[in-house]
């Protein structure tokens, strides 16, 4: 008989465990962001698996989660394929980690979400001016490379 999929709610409560105790660069709880790029997902139309997705895309990036873990959780194919898109390795250039969600599909609506809860001016603010700064420049290069407009988030 297949594994039944794992619903949202259940993805959800796997990711607010796995980053429990993680802090952002502000120090805010990192639950925060990740239900901030799963909202920002479904608002802009995405899937569940989308929003799943949403929900995930920082575990492996943040060794919160395994590869191996993703690789047999109770996932749909697609939903793996676009958390490892948005996994950038550690030496990774941004270029290439752009091509990578570019070519894969679904992922460029979470980066979207993930880009604007990031750029996010109260979020910013909380921010000294040097990390402030080096995040908007880098938020902005990402956007570029990925064909995003600026709409002011």
């Amino acid at each position: 008989m297949p594994q039944q999929n794992l619903s949202l709610a259940e993805i959800e409560a796997v990711a607010r465990e796995a980053h429990a105790g993680q802090t952002d660069k502000a120090g805010r709880p990192y639950a925060e962001h990740i239900a901030a790029v799963a909202e920002g997902v479904r608002v802009r139309g995405g899937s569940d698996e989308q929003v799943a997705a949403g929900w995930l895309h920082d575990a492996v990036e943040d060794d919160v989660l395994s590869r191996e873990w993703l690789e047999g959780a109770a996932l749909p194919q697609p939903v793996k394929d676009m958390v490892l898109a948005l996994t950038k390795g550690e030496d990774e250039d941004l270029e290439s980690y752009t091509r990578r969600i570019l070519a894969t599909p679904g992922a460029l609506l979470i980066k979207e979400a993930d880009l604007a809860h990031n750029s996010d001016p109260a979020r910013l603010a909380l921010l000294d001016e040097e990390t402030r700064d080096r995040l908007t420049e880098k938020y902005a290069k990402t956007r570029r490379l990925l064909g995003i407009e600026d709409a002011g988030d």
